[in-house]
């Protein structure tokens, strides 16, 4: 049965309202455990509670733990791969980026005459600079054990020595006031020579050093300046030092090394060095003697006769060396240089009357004619097509010879001996001589010429040609035509370059060309003999020179001005000497002479000097036979 009592309520316990009716022992005990339950619901709530107050699951503990160990084992493979898979690529790196390389200049090779003489060679050099912080940083001990340094000092012990004065040179070495930065490359002196910087560097001053320069000079000065040419920053701009670069420049070399943040060289770093190759010793043909008596004369005449510019070669016939060749031009001033071209290889002209011996050897060869062929010349001469030709002078019909045709330079005659040879022939043979062709002589710019072929002749130029109008050549070319006729006929290459020297001294000499049979021996010979005639009874009688039989030929021609006009003046003469045993061929060109224009008159005498000159030079002895001449004239 379910009693009807009142059913009684458990009694809370508290800490703070203890229960009425209970004794304070009782009372005491259940504050007790109620602030031990407490202390144990605290402990229980913080084995579940993160660092920072968080609750932490085992879920999350867990996840958390795996986090950490993936990155602590990719940490672990990153160290790896960098260590041991791109250590070795990694370091090569960083030394590549504190690697510097300088590049170690070749020495140039020097130039010489076919004496051994040096008239283009490379010295060292020093630029001296200085770091203006290093310097100022500089200590040292005086004769008297002071402490002295700085820049003061350095510009007082260095003054003497560069030649500077201490004023100067404090200036050079200070940072200005006001300024930040100090100047680590300050220059104090350029272009000292070795001996300069040794006594430099016996001052052993900390933060002055020196830059290496090859200065190229030239101990001829301006004599055959224009032939050997010059040099800039880059390598050969002109004459030999341009053509012959490749031979000249040798091979650079390198030096690397490693180098801190501040530029300085790391002791333990690694030094690289590849040597460079110096260039080739290149030994030319000229004579210097020679070439500079050639260049005074040309000179002289050039100021006498009021000549534009001109040229004077001097060839050996039997080896094609040049010996000389002078070439100028005259400034506005009225005085003589020259300007970097070289007019007898690159400015072509019409040969005129020097033509007139290639005529005479073609019509000699085909047998065609001999030296005492007879012909009636008059001034004026009218051919088949129409054309009228005339002689420089007027004159009545005259009795001559072959001889005498080319010892008067008649161009009446040389026409009427042209006829006899067929268009085709004229052409070979002015081509064969070397007309329409460059010579090959080591230096830029040589022209060929203008030699149309015999088909696009129109009815003048194919007589024209025969004493050297409607074709052009160069000086050059038309020297060889003489040397060739002065060697047996046979042709060879005319060149500046007798041979080079290796780094090691060896010498090693130009190939020689190959000659080739132009005309025959005896037609050389015939025609040499004529040529005689020229300057002993002819027009060239201002070429004869005391004690050597001499052959020579005139030449007069017109050349195009600015406008293409004929207005220009070319005179000339080429000759060989000696006759009975020929060395050199001499030629001289002079444009537009103001005194006159026959080249027997304005050239002849240029080469009369310089023939001498060249035969006394080269030891030739004098002539020892007499002139066989055939006759110029007929009855």
């Amino acid at each position: 049965m379910r009693s009807n009592s009142p059913r009684q309520k458990t009694p809370v316990v508290t800490a703070s309202r203890p229960a009425r009716g209970r004794s304070p022992e009782i009372q005491r005990k259940e504050r007790e455990r109620a602030r031990e339950q407490r202390r144990k619901q605290r402990a229980q709530r913080n084995r579940n509670t993160g660092p920072i107050g968080f609750s932490l699951s085992r879920t999350r503990v867990l996840s958390g733990a795996i986090v950490f160990v993936l990155l602590a084992v990719g940490y672990v493979v990153r160290l790896a791969d960098i260590q041991l898979v791109q250590g070795a690529e990694l370091a090569a790196r960083a030394k590549e980026l504190r690697t510097t390389e300088i590049e170690l200049t070749a020495e140039r090779g020097d130039i010489s005459d076919r004496n051994g003489n040096p008239v283009a060679k490379s010295v060292t050099r020093y630029k001296i600079f200085a770091d203006q912080e290093l310097v100022q940083q500089w200590k040292t001990k005086d004769d008297a054990g002071n402490i002295v340094g700085g820049p003061d000092y350095a510009a007082q012990i260095l003054a003497p020595v560069l030649g500077l004065s201490e004023q100067k040179l404090q200036t050079l070495l200070t940072r200005p006031e006001g300024q930040k930065k100090y100047n680590k490359y300050q220059t104090l002196v350029t272009e000292v020579p070795p001996e300069t910087w040794e006594a430099v560097k016996q001052l052993k001053i900390t933060g002055v050093f020196p830059e290496t320069l090859n200065k190229r000079i030239y101990p001829s000065g301006d004599t055959a300046k224009n032939i050997i040419g010059v040099v800039g920053k880059d390598g050969g701009l002109s004459g030999l030092e341009y053509t012959l670069e490749d031979m000249l420049k040798g091979k650079a070399g390198s030096l690397k090394y490693e180098r801190s943040l501040d530029g300085y060289v790391l002791p333990s770093g690694s030094v690289v060095e590849e040597p460079n190759e110096p260039g080739k010793g290149i030994k030319t043909t000229f004579d210097m003697d020679i070439q500079w008596h050639a260049e005074k004369a040309l000179d002289e005449q050039l100021k006498k006769t009021g000549g534009a510019a001109g040229s004077v070669i001097v060839q050996d016939v039997k080896t094609c060396e040049i010996l000389a060749l002078a070439d100028r031009s005259t400034t506005a001033d009225g005085n003589t240089a020259f300007t970097g071209r070289i007019g007898a290889v690159q400015d072509i002209f019409e040969p005129g009357s020097t033509a007139k011996v290639i005529t005479m050897a073609a019509a000699l060869e085909r047998g065609e004619v001999t030296p005492l062929s007879e012909f009636r010349v008059p001034y004026q001469y009218a051919t088949d097509n129409g054309q009228v030709f005339k002689d420089s002078h007027e004159h009545p019909t005259q009795k001559l010879t072959l001889t005498g045709i080319l010892a008067d330079s008649s161009n009446t005659g040389t026409v009427q001996v042209g006829e006899k040879l067929p268009k085709q022939v004229r052409y070979d043979y002015l081509y064969k001589f070397g007309f329409g062709q460059k010579t090959g002589i080591e230096l830029g710019g040589e022209s060929r010429g203008i030699l149309h072929k015999a088909d696009d002749w129109d009815g003048r130029t194919k007589y024209g040609v025969l004493f050297g109008q409607g074709m052009a050549g160069n000086a050059l070319q038309a020297t060889n035509v003489f040397a060739t006729i002065a060697n047996d006929g046979k042709q060879c290459k005319p060149h500046l370059v007798a041979g080079y020297t290796e780094p090691d001294g060896t010498f090693v000499e130009s190939e020689k060309s190959e000659t080739t049979q132009t005309v025959s021996k005896k037609t050389a010979d015939q025609v040499l003999k004529m040529m005689e005639s020229v300057v002993v009874e002819g027009s060239g009688k201002a070429g004869a020179i005391s004690g050597y039989r001499v052959a020579g030929k005139t030449g007069t021609s017109q050349a195009p001005d600015e406008n293409g006009k004929l207005t220009r003046i070319v005179s000339s003469f080429i000759g060989v000497a000696p006759v009975d045993n020929p060395e050199i061929a001499v030629s001289v060109v002079i444009r537009d002479p103001r005194s006159g224009v026959w080249g027997g008159e304005v050239s002849a005498p240029v080469f009369a000097d310089v023939m001498a000159y060249s035969l006394q030079r080269l030891g030739v002895e004098p002539t020892g036979s007499k002139p066989d001449l055939y006759s110029t004239t007929w009855k």
